[in-house]
């Protein structure tokens, strides 16, 4: 506890990402009206990825942990990703 350092971040950063992750939100929602097939659902999986990231990032400040935790959290994403894939290639293919 006594290694640990401060990050501080100012506060238009944070509005910056805020409106970012408002914005993304209304293109998802304005995409599901749109009907595009599968790509839609593809679309707006990307889109909540993008806002995660942000948050993960910045909110969560993953940016100054070090490089063994960011590779543990991009593994379980991708893990992730594995399974969401494979449960559309069921659903596509069934």
């Amino acid at each position: 506890m006594e290694n640990e350092k401060n990050h501080i971040i100012p506060y238009r950063t944070f509005l910056y990402v805020l409106a970012l992750l408002i914005t993304l939100t209304l293109t998802s929602v304005a995409l599901t009206q749109i009907y595009l097939g599968t790509l839609t659902v593809v679309m707006v999986l990307v889109i909540a990825a993008i806002k995660s990231s942000f948050v993960l990032r910045i909110f969560m400040h993953l940016k100054f942990e070090s490089r063994m935790f960011s590779i543990a959290v991009v593994a379980v994403i991708l893990l992730i990703s594995v399974v969401i894939i494979i449960t559309f290639l069921d659903y596509l293919y069934r």
